[in-house]
């Protein structure tokens, strides 16, 4: 089965047509056969494309919406059937799956989208305002795009979060606003963290109820979640995906008063702190130069910047706070992994994570560490650590198509 996966962002959509169906699953030979990015929807966006084996294709052109982003990227599917192996047109196309960022409640597993499931997806607009309304755009135009014979599943970023207990992804505020509003704990990244979990089976061999880790997605976004006997046990992203971690540009955890605080003292709105938090914080807040840790490390390492030290020793502190926190709510665990754009390509910043948990038992090798190549896998720890520590990169579209896969073969 070939899957068109979607994945739209406020101005852009990623894409993905992977070939898998339940044999390529279990022999893990499922096959990428195109990808490409779109940015800048709205304008002159930048597009790039690429079949399998092929160089990339790169060129500027006026798009409106995500409709007109969609509509090219099939009909360079249908125009490039003698470049993708196993496409000969849409026809070839045979499902599509969408990452969709908020379930709410309603959705604990990932569901074939029918009127229902939009409705849903609607209803859940409140909880994901920035991402929802973009989430259901893309599917809009992909029915006007390919009908409604070709079917569409939604897989949902909260999902993999619903196996959370009460105590986890209840807050300490009056009750009645959960049972009124369902202010809680839904976590993100849930299509990663599945991943990883998925592929940390695959390293050890071990059942699913056996497995006790931390994930560790560490990118511009980042969270970290405990998955006890292979279920989400507690995750860093909370109501949005604003809480927990330091991130690019999200502060991560603050005290709430801190809202108040900035209203009275610098005379903004609410929604204008909303904004600081989300977009003018983390390394590029507290660095005031970026929001990019390759550059943090490139200013520190040529120009002894000191701002850049703060914010990378920051975020480096951070993670091990919850990997402390989350080691004893889980009470003790076998590996950590570490995954995202900067927890697969950064290894210093592995190094200054790692090296300070040789007390847990993780005996960290600096040598295995720094021979891993950009988005290269692989442990980290030394034989015989009591607490290891793997790199395993992420494949969020991959997950999603076998996701959408398993959800139309079921009966």
């Amino acid at each position: 089965m070939n899957i068109l996966v979607l994945n739209c962002g406020s101005s852009s959509v990623k894409f993905q047509v992977i070939e898998t169906d339940a044999g390529k699953v279990e022999a893990d030979t499922d096959r990428c056969l195109a990808r490409g990015l779109i940015e800048q929807i709205g304008g002159k966006a930048l597009v790039t494309l690429q079949a399998e084996g092929q160089p990339k294709e790169r060129h500027a052109e006026p798009l409106r919406d995500h409709h007109d982003a969609i509509d090219l990227i099939l009909r360079w599917l249908a125009l490039e059937p003698a470049r993708i192996e196993g496409i000969s047109g849409l026809e070839d196309i045979h499902a599509v799956g969408h990452r969709v960022v908020h379930g709410g409640e309603r959705f604990r597993a990932h569901s074939r989208i029918d009127a229902g499931v939009l409705t849903g997806i609607e209803d859940c607009i409140d909880l994901a305002p920035l991402h929802n309304p973009v989430n259901l755009k893309g599917i809009r135009a992909t029915t006007a795009l390919l009908g409604d014979e070709v079917p569409q599943v939604a897989v949902f970023d909260t999902a993999f979060h619903m196996t959370m207990p009460e105590t986890s992804y209840l807050y300490a505020i009056p009750y009645q606003l959960y049972r009124r509003h369902k202010i809680r704990r839904y976590g993100f990244h849930g299509s990663s963290h599945q991943y990883l979990l998925y592929r940390y089976r695959q390293f050890t061999g071990l059942a699913a109820d056996k497995v006790n880790i931390i994930t560790l997605h560490l990118g511009n976004g980042c969270s970290a979640c405990a998955i006890r006997q292979g279920r989400s046990f507690v995750t860093s992203m909370g109501f949005t995906p604003l809480e927990g971690l330091m991130m690019g540009t999200r502060s991560g955890s603050i005290d709430p008063s801190l809202v108040e605080y900035l209203v009275m003292k610098e005379g903004l709105t609410v929604s204008e702190v909303d904004t600081l938090l989300n977009k003018q914080s983390g390394l590029l807040g507290v660095s005031g130069l970026t929001s990019d840790m390759r550059e943090l490390l490139e200013e520190e390492a040529e120009n002894q910047d000191r701002r850049a030290r703060l914010a990378i020793d920051i975020y480096c502190r951070r993670v091990r706070h919850y990997i402390g926190a989350y080691l004893a709510e889980m009470g003790g665990a076998d590996a950590l992994v570490f995954s995202g754009g900067i927890g697969e390509n950064a290894a210093e910043i592995r190094r200054r994570i790692c090296a300070e948990l040789g007390w847990l038992g993780l005996d960290f090798d600096a040598a295995r560490n720094a021979a891993l190549a950009p988005g290269e896998g692989g442990e980290i720890t030394a034989e015989g650590a009591r607490l290891k520590a793997y790199v395993i990169p992420t494949n969020e579209e991959l997950l999603i198509a076998r996701e959408t896969f398993s959800v139309l073969s079921a009966k």
